[in-house]
């Protein structure tokens, strides 16, 4: 199978988990909470899952998605679809259009294709590391920034709300809040922000489709100690997420760091 089979398969599960979710109207939704955190989850949430559990993944690539159980029997295979069904659902669940679909295909533990779509934004973002990166069919490419004076930066609304952001006040780049952590990443690999961050975990469905299309689109994954984040790991938890120009992120290490 090409890597282009690959993102028409992509194409072809985001569309279609977008027309599962359309019958459902964001900020009049129902939404049970599924943890003692008070994530929500909601009907569209596993209706988008069902969907995408059916084309994507076939024999002999595995499965890891935030709305299904996860299995051991992932770590067997090569290829893994890792998926967030509907990443931002407080976002869709309180009407602010930054919730989207994610898809990630991982390789021997390396993001290698992915697609962001945002149905209320009407922004796909589709790219694979061999063939770079399109937004809504044109060729696109990550900013090519090479220092954070008057960078924008995308921060996580529920972190800027708890005052996590406050130590960046000073600092030469702008921040804004933004909700969905794929969201962000595909606004960044899009070109449409300059980076983005987060210091506290995330788990491999919140981000294998965006550090697909970051590393598709030229810029560069790390974690918080300078390591380069692996996936289809047995914990799918990650401590903490950067993407931006390598440029870019040596200099928030080295100076904004704490």
């Amino acid at each position: 199978m090409s890597r282009q089979d690959d993102l028409a398969r992509i194409h072809e599960a985001l569309r279609a988990a977008a027309e599962a979710i359309r019958p459902f109207t964001p900020g009049a939704v129902d939404y049970e909470e599924k943890s003692s955190r008070g994530d929500p989850v909601t009907a569209a949430d596993l209706a988008a899952n069902d969907v995408l559990l059916e084309l994507l993944p076939s024999e002999n690539e595995g499965w890891l998605s935030e709305e299904t159980a996860d299995s051991p029997e992932r770590l067997r295979y090569r290829r893994v679809w890792v998926v967030d069904p509907l990443d931002g659902t407080r976002e869709f669940v309180d009407g602010i259009p930054e919730w989207c679909i994610s898809i990630g295909l991982v390789e021997d533990g390396i993001p290698v294709a992915g697609g962001i779509l945002s149905p209320s934004t009407d922004q796909l973002v589709l790219g694979a590391v061999e063939s770079g990166v399109t937004l809504n069919g044109e060729a696109i490419r990550a900013t090519a920034r090479k220092s954070l004076e008057g960078a924008l930066i995308l921060a996580s609304r529920s972190e800027w709300k708890r005052g996590e952001w406050d130590r960046y006040e000073d600092a030469p780049f702008t921040v804004k809040p933004c909700g969905s952590v794929a969201f962000k990443l595909g606004q960044v690999a899009a070109g449409l922000a300059d980076g983005t961050w987060t210091l506290v975990p995330k788990h491999e469905w919140d981000v294998a489709g965006g550090a697909a299309l970051i590393m598709a689109a030229g810029g560069t994954l790390l974690h918080a100690d300078g390591s380069r984040p692996r996936f289809n790991q047995a914990s799918p938890k990650l401590p903490n997420f950067l993407a931006a120009t390598e440029e870019l992120l040596l200099e928030f290490k080295e100076s904004w760091l704490a």
